[in-house]
């Protein structure tokens, strides 16, 4: 189950699409929105109150097979705490997965014990070489609050002065309110440009091209976006938040405060104008870069897959 399929274009809908590849070759897998009462062996429902209403129509099957649950950040950072069918899609789930390092951490202690990590992945790209006349620092993400482009909006102000440093925003109008300030900003200060939706293949290719990947969210599970920036080559600059630091590692020193404009402009700065440092993220980022291959998430899948199908096949333990 996942709230978003393909016209979506999202993190969800990047997510969904590559497990089904993955699982494909072990097991049957159809991709819905909503669950729709066929029969199936199991189910894996991708976000705790988005999918709430067919987890609990699985779940109040009299003999379901299993159900696992996989956390977005929003449901880890906001709704667990403040949505009850979010919780109770915790409580029926005989799974849960998170897909950050720290996330096991945000959810409630009584139900971290089947809870499991399974970091995303995407293919390696080379890197290229980047220009020395300027930096390029690319945003990829929607123009919704819980990307924080404003953020991204008020640094780009900060480093009006700066010709060498330019600013790029790849990301679909969802707010029109943010899509407005987007297109005024672009049109006062032309060293940001707002690029709009792009297909996943293009905004790649600006992630690759680009020194650094800006990711100022204040809301995340694991931003795809982040895997893509480490496997192409690209050093992050990001939000100091749980989900971005379950990706980058919980020392990673080039991080703000989400909100924080003028902490992320003072990185931009640094990383222009101090080439040791931009080196140096390189190496930490390229050190994390394995942790997102492709057959290292697959395995985590597949295993996660046939211990829930076979701890589903054995029969219950007599108790007294």
């Amino acid at each position: 189950m996942t709230p978003a399929l393909a016209s979506a274009n999202n993190g969800n809908w990047q997510t969904a699409s590559r497990w089904a590849r993955m699982l494909s070759t072990h097991y049957r897998v159809r991709l819905s929105a909503r669950w729709d009462g066929q029969d199936a062996a199991a189910m894996i429902a991708l976000h705790a109150r988005r999918s709430a209403d067919s987890i609990a129509a699985w779940a109040a099957r009299p003999r379901r097979g299993p159900l696992v649950v996989v956390l977005t950040g929003t449901d880890l950072y906001r709704d667990i705490a403040n949505d009850d069918a979010a919780r109770r899609s915790l409580e029926v789930a005989d799974r849960l997965v998170v897909l950050n390092e720290a996330g096991i951490d945000g959810l409630p202690a009584e139900h971290r014990a089947k809870a499991r990590v399974c970091l995303q992945s995407c293919p390696a790209r080379r890197r290229l070489r980047k220009p020395v006349r300027w930096l390029r620092a690319v945003m990829v993400g929607h123009l919704r609050p819980e990307k924080d482009p404003r953020t991204f909006f008020a640094a780009a102000r900060l480093l009006a002065a700066r010709a060498d440093i330019r600013l790029e925003h790849i990301g679909g109008a969802l707010d029109p309110v943010l899509a407005e300030e987007a297109r005024s900003l672009a049109a006062e200060q032309p060293r940001y440009r707002w690029l709009g939706a792009l297909p996943h293949a293009r905004a790649r290719d600006h992630i690759q091209r680009a020194h650094v990947l800006v990711h100022p969210s204040v809301l995340e599970g694991g931003a795809h976006v982040v895997i893509e920036a480490l496997r192409s080559g690209t050093p992050v600059i990001a939000s100091r938040i749980p989900g971005n630091a379950g990706l980058l590692g919980a020392d990673y020193p080039a991080t703000f405060e989400p909100g924080d404009a003028a902490g992320l402009a003072a990185w931009l700065r640094r990383v222009r104008d101090d080439g040791a440092m931009l080196a140096a993220l390189q190496a930490r980022c390229d050190a994390r870069a394995p942790l997102f291959d492709p057959a290292r998430e697959r395995s985590s899948l597949l295993e996660l897959m046939d211990g829930v199908m076979k701890a589903d096949d054995e029969p219950p333990r007599e108790t007294s």
